[in-house]
């Protein structure tokens, strides 16, 4: 079993949160250690904005597998509503067992036909250690979710008319991302603390891989990390994130292991797909390109 910190939250240090993040194998910069630190003792959501694939979601996963937490997630869109961040009704249940004239002196609103989404259970979380919400991506949701998140973080309780209002025993720890394609509400702002994380640098995706991916020769990370670097200059429409040079240094780590991973212009370009996901970005990497990123990784260090 894992040696999870059984301080509580307000008791914790900010060592302790370091140590949480390197068992992990997350790569933070002290901005964020401290951030983390102060969301979890001052009993604060944590909203994280930054580019896609900065480490936003990463951040309240390891938060949850540091803490040995539940992590439950409500992954935001447009057209989100109540009944489904929240909380809704067994419907056909309901409609069964009123059907059926079994238990007619019983309510059919009850716990018994109550189906939580992610917003009421993290509330309702019974573990040893409050769970970690992750509300992702808030910025893809409208105002009218945006304003029902305001009224649950406020104090961590939600009134459902049928059973009555619902606190939150334990709050959970909160994290919200958002990826700016929208301005958020200066109400929410104010109940949050704030962390802005950029895309890796060099030296940081450097040890992420070093981390992360172990079985990678050293040399070999530094030069894929250079070829990422030189990829994030061109004008693509999804620059790669760390998420996808992970992707891509266990996708070399394999191919090397089976006696196929020489850091060749054919190998980067039959693996581009683990970097790129939009055809306007791959077909930009032509073969003048191509050699040039090989040429980037091995003046970098990319073959032992």
């Amino acid at each position: 079993m894992k040696n999870w910190p059984t301080k509580p939250f307000d008791a914790l240090t900010e060592a302790d949160i370091r140590a949480v993040f390197d068992a992990e194998a997350y790569v933070a910069e002290d901005e964020i250690v401290t951030t983390v630190f102060l969301a979890l003792l001052l009993g604060k959501p944590l909203l994280v904005e930054g580019e896609p694939g900065a480490g936003k979601t990463e951040l309240a996963k390891v938060l949850a597998a540091g803490f040995g937490s539940e992590l439950i997630r409500l992954q935001c869109y447009e057209g989100l509503t109540a009944e489904h961040a929240l909380y809704e009704w067994n419907y056909t249940k309901q409609l069964l067992a009123v059907q059926s004239g079994d238990d007619v002196d019983s309510s059919v609103f009850s716990e018994e036909y109550l189906l939580e989404r992610p917003l009421l259970r993290a509330l309702r979380g019974e573990g040893d250690r409050p769970p970690v919400l992750l509300v992702d991506e808030v910025d893809r949701a409208d105002d009218e979710f945006e304003a029902l998140l305001l009224e649950v973080l406020s104090d961590f309780q939600v009134s459902v008319p049928e059973l009555g209002t619902v606190s939150a025993t334990q709050p959970p720890v909160v994290v919200v991302t958002s990826n700016r394609t929208r301005a958020l509400s200066d109400a929410l702002k104010r109940r949050c603390l704030y962390l802005h994380v950029t895309p890796p640098s060099f030296e940081k995706e450097v040890e992420i891989l070093h981390r992360k991916v172990p079985e990678l020769d050293g040399v070999v990370a530094e030069g894929l990390c250079a070829i990422v670097a030189r990829l994030r200059e061109e004008p693509l429409r999804k620059p790669p994130g760390a998420a996808e040079t992970i992707d891509w240094a266990r996708a070399v780590a394999a191919l090397r292991a089976s006696g196929d991973g020489e850091l060749s212009v054919p190998m980067v370009r039959n693996t581009l797909g683990c970097l790129l996901k939009e055809v306007e970005d791959v077909e930009r990497v032509d073969d003048d390109l191509l050699s040039e990123l090989v040429e980037t990784a091995h003046e970098t260090g990319g073959e032992p």
